[in-house]
């Protein structure tokens, strides 16, 4: 037990006790917050088009009126409830029949004020497209967090890394400035030494047959090839595996990391079946008592090689540096 606890105080020295893996409530309040204003920042355009809709509708003195501007009809066929993706399915005379059924049901018997009861109509629709984006908002904040705290690891070690951009998936230089690059970053490379690493993000690992959130391979850019050539597919070329759970709300902290437990200990029985024994690690956001109990006794035994609460910073840093090292 002395040896493994050794093992344990050397990977991570921000984590003595389970009690240090738990998430403050300050933290906890922080990550709300944080939430709210990011959810504040996705419904700007929504409410920027409202705005624009309740001008343009202006200009109509009746709401039958509203359907000779031309201008306005993705507007109107939105506050009458249809999806962007419903829209693909309507034809022109569907659309139209949606339209006169909001002008008729919901418009004309809202008397004068029949353009307040349209835009209205128009943000509550919008609202199940920002409801959406929100439900994936938590992970992906999480994502940028830790992503921004591995390279501030790396600004501080001199690593010169590249990174593939999500959106047009090229790989790109370290820029000079990195301003905000977490929200775009969607692998990365960088190399210490004669070390050549890899993070990639988001895949199918092929041995497990399950996505994993963090992977770390031996490799180079060229070697992340399309189909079964690429590096993915070759179980000796993983490093170490991890879960991100980016989530800040208590109520849900223990699902989320019996989903994250679940995946890692697939990996290690799926890897084991190979005879390989690359590392597990954790990163969450919302850790309560029991499950950090059950996280540090697990980095005790050796069965997790290392975690880090994405709230702290310390043990953020701590990971990071790490998962530079390997």
């Amino acid at each position: 037990m002395c040896l493994l606890m050794a093992k344990k105080i050397k990977l991570n020295t921000t984590i003595q006790s389970a009690e240090d893996l738990v998430t403050s409530r300050e933290k906890t309040r922080a990550g709300f917050i944080a939430l709210a204003l990011e959810k504040n920042y996705l419904a700007v355009p929504y409410v920027e088009e409202a705005k624009a809709l309740k001008a343009l509708a202006n200009k109509v003195k009746k709401p039958k009126d509203l359907l000779q501007v031309q201008d306005l009809r993705v507007g109107l066929l939105t506050a009458s409830g249809l999806s962007d993706k419903s829209l693909n399915h309507l034809t022109n005379d569907d659309k139209t029949f949606a339209i006169k059924g909001l002008i008729e049901e919901f418009l004309e018997p809202a008397g004068e004020n029949f353009i307040d009861e349209l835009v209205y109509r128009y943000l509550l629709t919008k609202g199940d497209a920002l409801g959406g984006k929100a439900r994936n908002l938590a992970g992906t904040l999480g994502e940028r967090k830790f992503l921004r705290s591995l390279l501030s690891v790396f600004n501080l070690s001199g690593i010169d890394y590249q990174w593939r951009d999500a959106d047009t998936n090229t790989w790109l230089a370290k820029p000079r400035d990195d301003t905000g690059i977490e929200k775009r970053i969607k692998d990365l490379y960088w190399a210490k030494g004669k070390n050549e690493r890899l993070l990639v993000m988001n895949i199918t690992v092929p041995v497990v047959k399950k996505n994993v959130d963090l992977s770390i391979l031996y490799g180079t850019i060229d070697d992340l090839k399309n189909g079964k050539q690429s590096i993915i597919h070759d179980p000796e070329k993983y490093i170490a595996l991890g879960e991100l759970k980016g989530g800040i709300d208590p109520a849900g902290a223990d699902e989320h990391w019996k989903t994250a437990n679940s995946a890692l200990d697939r990996i290690r029985n799926s890897f084991g079946k190979k005879k390989l024994r690359p590392q597990t690690f954790f990163v969450g956001a919302a850790i309560e008592n029991s499950m950090a109990v059950e996280i540090f006794k697990q980095l005790q035994t050796g069965t997790l090689n290392n975690a880090a609460n994405l709230t702290n910073d310390e043990q953020l840093t701590a990971i990071c540096d790490w998962i530079m090292n390997l």
